[in-house]
């Protein structure tokens, strides 16, 4: 059986870690270059960076402190925002950057997907997905659609559907946002989880609502995710790295041991 992950996510927004709670009221919390170190340190398997307004304001990524991240750090790094072309990929390959998350440009060209994996393997190629609960509809029947633009643009795109697309395309992993849990800390979505766990065949990461070790321990299990994201909790101080991996092992929960 592979190991659980505890991935963490850095949300930057003009260079400097941000914070918001279903991306709104969106607040500067610190330096992302230290926190990468820190949790680096401190037994973190994988980090994800996103440049939350880079699709929005139609820019592309910050590269010098997507590089400056990349420089602190010797596990996998995953970066997404404003990636809209195999040039943009390549840039951010080239800053250290290992892993290449798309969201809002594959939703609106859904074959940047096939491009990124085969410019760079589909082990590479991430599809991240931001959703949030709706009525269930002819366009959204599972009830869960997808957001685009940081949760700016509703479209009117069934999340289960989008996901199945998106690993035919090329991704070979999933992040599933949860908008309505973004920033919460009451926990992750685990029906929208469990569902796009079930309906494809790659890693799926659970984002969106982390507060206690506890709610990583539910959606590892419960909502068969084979990583888990967390980012309030750990930026704001109320658990380490160490301390949500302890209670995960001491659960039954089989992670990579670094303490």
């Amino acid at each position: 059986m592979l190991s659980k992950r505890v991935v963490a996510c850095l949300d930057v927004k003009d260079g400097e870690l941000a914070k918001s709670i279903k991306f709104v009221d969106t607040k500067t919390i610190g330096d992302p270059v230290a926190k990468a170190k820190e949790y680096y340190e401190g037994g973190l398997d994988e980090l994800v960076f996103y440049d939350i307004t880079a699709s929005s304001e139609k820019r592309n990524i910050m590269l010098d402190v997507v590089s400056a991240v990349a420089q602190q750090i010797f596990i996998p790094f995953s970066v997404g925002g404003g990636i809209r072309t195999l040039q943009d990929i390549d840039a951010l390959l080239r800053s250290g950057v290992e892993k290449i998350n798309v969201n809002s440009a594959a939703v609106k060209r859904p074959g940047l997907i096939n491009e990124c994996a085969s410019a760079i393997g589909r082990q590479n190629t991430v599809l991240s997905m931001d959703v949030q609960r709706v009525t269930p509809s002819t366009a959204c029947p599972s009830g869960f659609e997808v957001v685009i633009n940081g949760g700016r643009s509703p479209m009117g795109l069934d999340a289960i559907a989008w996901a199945k697309e998106g690993v035919v395309r090329g991704a070979g992993e999933l992040v599933v946002n949860s908008i309505d849990g973004d920033g919460t800390r009451d926990g992750y979505d685990i029906e929208l989880t469990r569902n796009i766990a079930e309906a494809v065949s790659v890693p799926v990461v659970a984002s969106g609502g982390a507060g206690h070790p506890e709610h990583l321990r539910q959606v590892l299990t419960e909502g068969k995710a084979d990583a888990a994201l967390v980012a309030s909790m750990v930026h704001y101080g109320d658990f380490t790295i160490g301390e949500i991996k302890q209670y995960l092992h001491d659960q039954g929960v089989r992670v990579r041991r670094h303490f």
